[in-house]
């Protein structure tokens, strides 16, 4: 028994006579195609969405548009490969009409429209919005970290540079010895050359010169760290290493696991993400009662409380005290008192202003020969400092408790984005530099992963029908 045969390359073949055939009902470059076009490109502010009366015709901002949508539902995202495509994808050839944009003209749609692209997300969230498609009780905030376009050696901190200056002055001094002994050692037949010597010398002290200058900038500006290549990149720590990348922030709501809303920073931590983002999560829901979960990173308490006073329940896991002692005091809501191991009250004082916030000391009388020695440092009465607001976390410490299950579902919510568009879609790392333009990567990866799960959920045809 032989093999499958194709079909002679030299045979005639009668091919469709048009491209509409080659593009099913339920491609999704049908709903590319209708949903830009149902966009107001003038609202949105695209360049050349009203074409000029003279000149040379530009391309129409729809169809670089959907160019790009494509290329990011596909894993295609560079500009050089997207016109690669636009000559040989069928799909493309249908959905941009046999257009072929250069390149440059592809790189420079997405360079001059920043903002409009990354209004284009949220006008795609409000049509999830209009189908029913957010559950608008219960919403999982994470963020990620994504690498930039910068190298680590084009990132430099102040440890480094000193480091760094201290080795090219060995090396300087290494050189100029070895030179003074080949200058003794008369068997030498081949010494350098004083070109050579010279040559060698000012690779050396140009090196040295330019990292004394990036030191005089990080003075000069406060700073500790700076990227070269991406200046806006700052140095973050991954699960493998630490390298430059930006922190994506994204909210993704329950019912479906689509991203509501996204944010990018260069703050290597979440400290201060959690409010920001509920608030607006609140507002593009249009919800009185809104319930977060997020994890130890985002533990802030100020942002805790402004999440509480602006109507929003938190589930945040709380950091783990390491100076925490075994045996911990209780404190008495009614009596307003902390009760130590032994039996006797901590009763408060003024309150004072630590670390920024205002707290209560609570002080205990004496604790002159109490066998309790572990639950309190050298021979001072034992203190409690309790936040002013510290019964917000009194309330969540109790929901993180009651409601154990709920919080488990964090991990499965905020994280499954992530690894889609990571891995699946390949996009764990930008392509632009500076804060600007990589916000507007990540407005598109966002569409491109809210885009594929919608047609999964709903369908091409359904969606078209939303649309109309």
């Amino acid at each position: 028994m032989g093999y499958k045969e194709g079909v002679d390359r030299k045979q005639i073949m009668l091919l469709p006579e048009a491209v509409e055939d080659y593009v099913e009902d339920d491609n999704p470059v049908q709903f590319i195609d209708a949903f830009v076009d149902s966009l107001d490109m003038t609202r949105l502010d695209f360049l050349h969405a009203e074409p000029e009366q003279t000149g040379r015709p530009p391309y129409d901002p729809r169809d670089l548009l959907k160019l790009y949508l494509y290329g990011y539902l596909n894993r295609v995202r560079s500009s050089r490969c997207l016109e690669r495509e636009a000559r040989r994808n069928v799909e493309l050839i249908w959905l941009l009409k046999k257009l072929t944009p250069d390149f440059k003209t592809i790189a420079e749609f997405r360079k001059n429209n920043l903002q409009a692209i990354r209004d284009v997300s949220r006008q795609f969230s409000l049509l999830c919005r209009k189908c029913d498609l957010f559950g608008k009780q219960l919403v999982a905030i994470d963020g990620s970290k994504f690498r930039a376009v910068n190298g680590k050696k084009r990132h430099f901190t102040r440890a480094k540079l000193t480091r760094s200056l201290k080795e090219i002055d060995e090396k300087i001094d290494d050189y100029l010895r070895e030179l003074d002994e080949h200058d003794k050692d008369e068997t030498n037949t081949s010494p350098p050359t004083g070109e050579q010597v010279r040559a060698a010398l000012a690779v050396l002290k140009d090196r040295k010169q330019r990292y004394e200058t990036l030191a005089r900038g990080l003075d000069e500006t406060g700073r500790s760290e700076i990227s070269l290549t991406d200046p806006d990149s700052r140095a973050m720590r991954t699960k493998q290493h630490v390298e430059p990348c930006y922190n994506v922030q994204t909210t993704v709501d329950a019912r479906h696991k689509l991203i509501l809303d996204h944010e990018v920073t260069n703050d290597p931590n979440d400290l201060h993400q959690l409010a920001p983002m509920a608030e607006r999560a609140k507002e593009l829901l249009d919800t009185e009662q809104l319930s977060v979960l997020a994890d130890k990173g985002y533990y802030n308490t100020q942002q805790i409380k402004e999440c509480v006073d602006s109507g929003i329940t938190p589930y945040v896991a709380e950091r783990e005290d390491k100076t925490a002692r075994s045996e911990r005091c209780v404190y008495d809501t009614e009596r307003d008192c902390y009760t130590c191991p032994r039996g006797d009250a901590l009763l408060p004082q003024a309150k004072v202003s630590m670390n920024g916030r205002m707290v209560i000391p609570y002080r205990a009388r004496s604790c002159t020969g109490c066998p309790q020695r572990g639950c309190r440092r050298g021979i001072q009465p034992r203190v409690v400092y309790r936040w002013e607001h510290e019964q917000v976390l009194d309330e969540m410490r109790s929901r993180m408790t009651t409601d154990r299950l709920l919080y488990r579902t964090r991990q499965w919510l905020s994280e499954h984005p992530f690894g889609t568009i990571k891995h699946a879609m390949q996009q764990g790392y930008f392509l632009l530099k500076g804060l600007e333009k990589v916000r507007t990567e990540v407005s598109l990866s966002v569409l491109a992963y809210n885009m594929k799960r919608v047609l999964n959920i709903m369908g091409v045809q359904e969606l078209r029908q939303v649309l109309a």
